[in-house]
């Protein structure tokens, strides 16, 4: 299963930008995406941005993506 994970862009160098995800910095590719800028909302996928979001879509994706994280949480040791 393939998971793309939304991340704010809050630097840009050349092709690559760091995106922040959820305090987490990563430095990833934007090649695939015209006219990204900081502040951008972009899905991550092993290291390439692979589509830009708006702001609203990609907030309540984290959202999600943290409620679906946080029901694992006390089942690992059960």
């Amino acid at each position: 299963m393939c998971i793309a994970v939304p991340g704010k862009v809050v630097e840009i160098d050349g092709n690559e930008a760091l995106v922040e995800f959820e305090g987490v910095k990563r430095k990833i590719r934007i090649d695939f995406l015209d006219e990204v800028e900081v502040g951008d909302y972009v899905l991550n996928h092993v290291g390439q941005a692979i589509q830009k979001l708006p702001e609203e879509e990609a907030k309540e994706r984290i959202k999600l993506f943290k409620e679906y994280l946080d029901s694992f949480e006390g089942k690992q040791n059960a």
